[in-house]
């Protein structure tokens, strides 16, 4: 069978990568796919939100299964238009995607079904805001209501960075969404939850933790990752069934109850605090670069997984995994999440001597007369597998030194908070 994967990052470089190693593949398609995907599959050059230009050459290549990487293409309702014109394909639907595409619909989905999150207030108005700094200790964290790229987060430690911050947004600095959430700060330890599930069931689809912030020791503004690790150790097995039955069954339940079941991934972003689990944001795709940590770790072949969900018989689907660790760092642009140049070259990438256990995942990246050059704020995602967190991250930070990129910044302490657990 011929697959068309939607994105063009990291995320679907990992994914890519992932449906090659199926037996039930003929031809893979990336829409618009990055130099990485361009290696084991063929890019087509289109835009991700021009829907019927997709469907034009989804029916032109003969592809019989559709799977979405990118959040923005579902939260706009590409899966409903798909289906709509008689074609497979893996995501939610465009009101699941609420979940992600609206902080406010989640909030409100986490009020209603008593899910334990952390205490919030939805505002479009400065005076709300005003309001709400009134009675709510500080530091506050500030969310752009709609989609930001990871970027629409600000920890605000005084009321003027609160009142800056939400007059940004109020302005239209995230074009997604001039509406903003108010949050309590929870401090803890924040990891993230994966399932897969289609319209009646669910399956476990691993842990991992990331960082964020752009400098090391976690300072800096907020980035869409720098680097990640998987499995997320702080969480248990007594944990995970909190989160289940905390979490995932009264949303997946809340869902069903308003006629749009939940088909795709499912990613719940937590904060642990004192054992028990908080639900600071849903993200309906796998995370970046969090999938880059998971999939390489998956032992079940990924394209069952998504004609199975498709066809409703995930239920009876048995999903195997790695017991090995697995780490990615994230190669980025000077500048990154700011302003940062473009079509800068990179050398050494083919020269690097890769293991089994070794990956090298494109996110912002294009060929140009046949050299590699960066097209983004990310850049690589440099990954392993292994025993040792430790001993990853040193064979990593090894790898990314025999590359010559002029122009690109890394962090070196990816999972500090376990590289002692070796």
């Amino acid at each position: 069978m011929n697959i068309g994967l939607i994105g063009s990052g990291g995320r679907e470089h990992a994914l890519c990568k992932k449906i090659n190693d199926s037996k039930l593949i003929k031809k893979i398609y990336c829409f618009p796919g990055n130099a990485g995907t361009s290696q084991i599959a063929f890019n087509v050059d289109v835009d991700i939100l021009d829907f019927k230009n997709i469907l034009k050459l989804i029916r032109f290549y003969e592809i019989s299964l559709v799977v979405v990487g990118p959040e923005e293409p579902l939260v706009n309702g590409l899966v409903d238009f798909l289906k709509k014109n008689k074609v497979k394909v893996f995501g939610p639907n465009k009101y699941a995607s609420k979940l992600e595409g609206s902080k406010s619909f989640m909030k409100m989905i986490c009020a209603r079904n008593n899910i334990p999150t952390a205490k919030f207030k939805i505002c479009n108005q400065l005076k709300q805001v005003k309001k709400f700094l009134k009675r709510c200790s500080l530091p506050i964290v500030v969310k752009a209501n709609g989609l930001a790229a990871g970027k629409g987060v600000s920890i605000c430690k005084t009321q003027k960075q609160v009142i800056k911050k939400t007059s940004e947004i109020f302005k239209g600095k995230f074009k997604s969404s001039k509406k903003v959430v108010l949050e309590e700060f929870l401090k803890g330890e924040e990891a993230s939850y994966f399932i897969v599930a289609d319209n009646n069931s669910f399956k476990f689809f691993g842990t991992a933790q990331d960082h964020k912030r752009a400098y090391e020791n976690d300072r800096g503004p907020n980035t869409g990752g720098m680097g990640a690790y998987s499995p997320a150790p702080i969480i248990s097995k007594k944990l995970e069934k909190k989160i289940i039955s905390k979490i995932i069954n009264p949303t997946l339940k809340a869902l069903r109850r308003r006629r749009n079941p939940y088909s795709g991934f499912l990613y719940a972003g937590l904060m642990i605090k004192n054992n028990e689990p908080y639900l600071i944001e849903y993200n309906i795709r796998m995370g970046d670069p969090e999938c880059q940590v998971i999939l390489p770790r998956l032992k079940t072949d990924i394209v069952e997984i998504f004609k199975n969900v498709v066809s409703n018989r995930l239920k009876n689907t048995k999903i195997k995994w790695q017991k090995q660790k697995s780490m990615t760092i994230v190669l980025c642009s000077k500048g990154y999440p700011s302003y940062y140049r473009k079509n800068i070259l990179i050398k050494n990438v083919n020269k690097m001597k890769l293991s089994k256990t070794d990956f090298i995942y494109h996110a912002g990246t294009k060929l140009l007369n046949n050299e590699l050059r960066s097209n983004g704020g990310r850049i690589l995602n440099i990954c392993s597998i292994g025993n040792s967190f430790f001993k990853i991250r040193q064979k990593i930070i090894s790898n990314i030194k025999k590359l010559n990129f002029k122009y690109g910044f890394y962090r070196k302490d990816i999972g500090f908070r376990v590289i002692d657990k070796k």
